[in-house]
């Protein structure tokens, strides 16, 4: 069977992610099948909104596969990383500015690059499985395909907190933090599809819509926001060092896990985009970092150490207390003739 089924049924344009055994990792040639067909699909008179769903109950999309990122990026070769982010950039710019309804389904495990082909689209559902992360910084990236808008637009200081802990929303969280638009029981994904297939209308959804579950962030976040208002690696980690409590404790456990670099160049990130924000914005300063992150951050060692040898033992370049104000100012400094080029 083939990784994505793209097709059309009745008056949606609809697009299944089929690769289960692998968490429905995207892959390269998926993210470029996608692209492919939402834009014939955009001014196809016959297909009135897309549908994206995945098969398996594990995950919807854990992530980007970057085993072809590491085994080209540890033989020196950066281009294709680089080449991977920018298309995987291109279709995630144009999800968010698609002209007709884009429906996303969203069970299990949805993370990274999973994010980035559904969570900037118009209608983002989610059902009692559902777990959303970013957890870009334990592999020495920064949260990316879009996510620092996500994050930066969050409550408070919640982006903060996703974005340096990857902690996983649940259906409530994610409609808190603005990952997810509406709760539908997995139960009724099934007629919810047919539905939209058969109208070719989204106000079919109203229907099959229910009261998400309580949001667990939503009660933590006066916590969260005392903990990470600082926005500065150091203080946010000395913070959590002088509270006591479960909370605090395992955060800062979440944090000391994760590389320096990404979590304060994320923060940096955030900031820029609370002050003058866009998905454009943001996925020009998430490329200046993912476009050098092999050469001169901590990518290959984190994937080494989470993919590869599975020690979860990396070794960061810095310590928390260690990242300079120009390490992070080099890392999202404009790149030059390789500025990430976004089509209108």
């Amino acid at each position: 069977m083939a990784d994505i089924h793209i097709r059309v049924e009745g008056k949606a344009g609809r697009i299944t992610l089929n690769r289960p055994q692998a968490l429905n990792a995207m892959t390269y040639a998926m993210c470029n099948d996608i692209k492919a067909a939402i834009d014939a699909w955009r001014d196809d008179p016959e297909v009135a909104l897309v549908v994206i769903d995945a098969i398996g109950e594990k995950a919807f999309c854990a992530g980007g596969d970057i085993q072809q990122l590491y085994d080209t990026g540890i033989a020196g070769d950066f281009a294709f990383g680089q080449t991977f982010w920018a298309d995987e950039y291109g279709l995630n710019v144009k999800i968010a500015q698609y002209p007709k309804p884009y429906v996303a389904l969203m069970q299990g495990f949805t993370m990274g690059g999973g994010v980035g082909i559904s969570c900037h689209g118009s209608h983002r559902i989610v059902g009692e499985s559902s777990r959303i992360a970013m957890p870009e910084c334990g592999i020495g990236l920064v949260p990316d395909v879009g996510g620092s808008w996500l994050l930066a637009q969050a409550p408070g200081y919640l982006g903060d907190y996703l974005g340096l802990t990857a902690a996983r929303m649940g259906p409530g969280d994610a409609i808190f933090a603005g990952f997810a638009d509406r709760y539908v029981p997995l139960v009724n994904w099934p007629a919810l599809i047919h539905d939209l297939e058969q109208s070719g209308d989204v106000a079919a959804l109203d229907e099959y819509v229910r009261t998400a579950p309580e949001s667990k962030m939503a009660m933590q976040l006066d916590d969260i926001n005392a903990l990470f208002a600082a926005g500065d690696l150091v203080e946010i980690s000395a913070a959590l060092k002088a509270v006591s409590g479960d909370f605090a404790t395992e955060t800062l456990k979440a944090i000391s896990r994760n590389a320096p670099l990404s979590m304060a160049v994320a923060l940096e990130t955030l900031r820029r985009l609370r002050a003058d924000g866009g998905i454009r914005k943001a996925l020009r300063l998430e490329y200046r970092f993912t476009a050098r992150s092999m050469q001169h951050g901590d990518f290959l060692e984190g994937i080494r150490a989470a993919i590869i040898d599975k020690d979860r033992n990396p070794r960061w370049k810095h310590q928390i207390d260690q990242v300079s104000a120009q390490d992070v100012a080099f890392m999202l400094s404009s790149l030059g003739d390789m500025e990430l080029k976004l089509a209108e």
